[in-house]
């Protein structure tokens, strides 16, 4: 693996306040490139941005400056917060290196990141994207049913937008191919503050990776 560190260039530290609970001090967040049809989405990724900083937690991300993750990374870095983007190389002059983060590590493949951003975080949590923020928000939350990690995984929902995605995984449950103990996992909320707050507060039980029914397999 490769590694290219920026060095700090924010703005000195805004006052902190301590984390209610010190176990999730790294938050990793998945997010879109782009900004999205509604402005909200930008808005919402700053302000959640400043929130984990001045939580006293850090960010991990997936390094870009464009779209929800540079609005992200942005709100953070303003409130003084510690940012650690981790971008594949093929993707660097894509997506464009956040410059201003605390550090940006350069990684091989998509697998390398994906890796790295689940060691270094204690929570997951997934803001408006495409494709790619659904990926690695769907494989993370498959590792906690597989009983690979038990870190909170949360959504934090914006003007609707996951609502569709919400009532097909609930249909899923209807239908059985979801129990409800792995469905519940995934904390979902409206409030950035209050999912932090319910993140923190939740260790997930050990859940038994039972996702086959042999009695109607």
């Amino acid at each position: 693996m490769s590694n290219e560190i920026h060095p700090d260039r924010s703005a000195p530290a805004a006052p902190r306040r301590e984390p209610h609970v010190p176990g999730m001090r790294t938050v990793c967040v998945f997010c879109g490139s782009t900004p999205g049809a509604d402005p909200a989405y930008v808005e919402m990724a700053r302000r959640f941005g400043a929130l984990v900083a001045t939580t006293g937690r850090r960010i991990v991300f997936g390094g870009g400056a464009l779209g929800l993750m540079g609005a992200l990374a942005d709100g953070a870095v303003a409130a003084g917060g510690t940012v650690i983007g981790i971008i594949p190389r093929g993707l660097l002059k894509k997506e464009i290196g956040h410059p201003d983060i605390a550090e940006l590590r350069v990684v091989e493949s998509m697998h390398e990141r994906k890796a790295l951003m689940s060691e270094l975080a204690d929570g997951f949590v997934a803001l408006p994207g495409g494709i790619g923020t659904l990926e690695e928000l769907f494989e993370i939350w498959t590792w906690g049913q597989l009983g690979l990690h038990r870190k909170p995984c949360g959504l934090l929902e914006v003007n609707g937008f996951f609502d569709p995605l919400l009532a097909f995984l609930d249909h899923v449950v209807e239908q059985k191919f979801v129990r409800p103990e792995h469905r519940a996992i995934l904390l979902v909320d409206r409030d950035g503050e209050r999912l932090l707050d319910r993140m923190e507060a939740r260790r997930p039980a050990a859940v038994t990776p039972r996702w086959i029914d042999r009695a109607t397999a």
